[in-house]
């Protein structure tokens, strides 16, 4: 019996896709999940990498903008990442973007910490409630596995982020709906970080250098230098474009390699 009240599956696609869509409870709607499994013969469980989309994209965009899942299948056979499999989800598709957190009468958080998981798990047979999580993302979706990942500490192995938004303030001007009242003066992911800097799994972040978002992400490493909290950081050439995002998911895939057991 599935957890949802309904549950659309596509038959195989090429490239190892599946296309998901669920009835979820925290969205009070249907949401839309584009899952990767690689080829191969398993015998235990794999793990399961969560990656998050930014403003304006759905759960198509990490595949058809950013070809992630072909990155993922070259890697796993060249030997350079663990098999995983991969989920990418909608935000929720709310307005110009969803931001990952619970507003609007709706938890598009536990969209992805609860739904996003469960849904997946039933999809393929790759997975099950055993398997290690991973959370990553891009822009906005990079604000979402940062924050997610620290808030939820014991539910991932590993977090990275790209071009990461590191407070909402940042993306008042690129959005179109007012957040005023929803309290984002919390949104930012440094305040999540020092409420559990205790049980934070490994985490990552990476921006390029002429990124709009640059000046956000040197913030925050200055700011875990300061409190003496452990990450890594880097910086490398690039915009907020896909090119940018598409070459460096490998170093994702690689850090959750990693940490992949």
């Amino acid at each position: 019996m599935s957890f949802f009240r309904t549950i659309e599956i596509s038959n195989q696609a090429p490239d190892g896709l599946r296309f998901v869509t669920v009835k979820s409870q925290n969205l009070k709607g249907r949401g839309d999940i584009t899952l990767f499994e690689p080829e191969g013969d398993f015998e235990d469980p794999l793990p399961l990498v969560i990656l998050l989309h930014g403003v304006y994209g759905s759960h198509w965009s990490w595949t058809f903008s950013g070809s992630a899942h072909l990155t993922a299948a070259e890697m796993i056979k060249n030997g350079d990442m663990k098999p995983m499999v991969i989920a990418m989800p909608s935000d929720g598709l709310w307005g110009d973007g969803a931001f990952y957190t619970e507003h609007s009468g709706k938890n598009f958080e536990k969209w992805i910490i609860e739904d996003v998981v469960e849904a997946a798990c039933e999809v393929s047979d790759l997975i099950n409630k055993t398997s290690q999580k991973f959370i990553g993302g891009l822009s906005m979706g990079g604000f979402g596995a940062l924050r997610i990942g620290a808030k939820y500490p014991k539910e991932f192995s590993a977090i990275s982020g790209h071009s990461s938004a590191t407070r909402f303030s940042e993306f008042e001007q690129a959005v179109e709906e007012k957040y005023d009242w929803l309290g984002h003066q919390n949104w930012d992911v440094m305040t999540e970080i020092l409420k559990n800097r205790e049980q934070l799994p490994p985490f990552r972040f990476d921006c390029g250098v002429d990124d709009f978002l640059i000046e956000g992400n040197r913030l925050l490493n200055k700011q875990l230098n300061n409190h003496a909290i452990a990450h890594d950081y880097a910086e490398y050439p690039g915009e907020h474009t896909w090119e940018y995002w598409s070459e460096h998911v490998r170093k994702t895939f690689k850090f959750f390699s990693k940490y992949a057991v």
